[in-house]
């Protein structure tokens, strides 16, 4: 028989008292058990002494006889020096899926198209205006000789 330290759920809808409890491991959450060794009553403070209540003796007795903790339960155990609880690890766990890897990547291309259009459109708009800055001088100056030769033709003529 596999024995667990696990939670057994009990108290009024939405608002949960555990029992902490030695049961079967083959048995249901909330059924029979063999023994109960401490209570857990989330609802009240985190720093309150009463949140968590275990019998140390007891929870040592059956982790002396094989008995696995649930990993909430050996959260409380290690809390109270019972038993040490190593840490786990899971560095995959934080990558992002192949979907998210791939919508990371369209994201990147669609910005890096949108960055490429922006650079375009501002070299067009600055463009034009060198041309025709280029194209307006050009006549400035062609009209500026023509002002010239107009007046002079208007001396020669007042002259004249």
């Amino acid at each position: 028989m596999a024995i667990s330290l696990r939670l057994s759920r009990g108290g009024a809808k939405k608002r949960p008292y555990y029992r902490i409890v030695a049961a079967d491991s083959r048995k249901p959450r909330d059924g029979a058990y063999l023994e109960q060794i401490g209570t857990y009553n989330p609802l009240l403070a985190k720093d309150d002494e009463k949140r968590v209540q275990l019998n140390e003796d007891r929870a040592r007795y059956w982790l002396g006889v094989g008995a696995q903790p649930s990993d909430r339960v050996a959260r409380f155990l290690d809390a109270a020096g019972v038993k040490e609880r190593t840490a786990r690890n899971n560095p995959n766990k934080a990558e992002p899926g192949e979907k998210a890897k791939e919508r990371a990547e369209e994201k990147a291309t669609k910005a890096a198209e949108a960055e490429e259009a922006r650079k375009a459109a501002e070299e067009e708009a600055n463009a034009p205006a060198e041309e025709a800055a280029a194209e307006e001088a050009p006549a400035a100056q062609e009209g500026a000789a023509e002002e010239t030769a107009a007046t002079a033709d208007e001396g020669e003529k007042a002259e004249g």
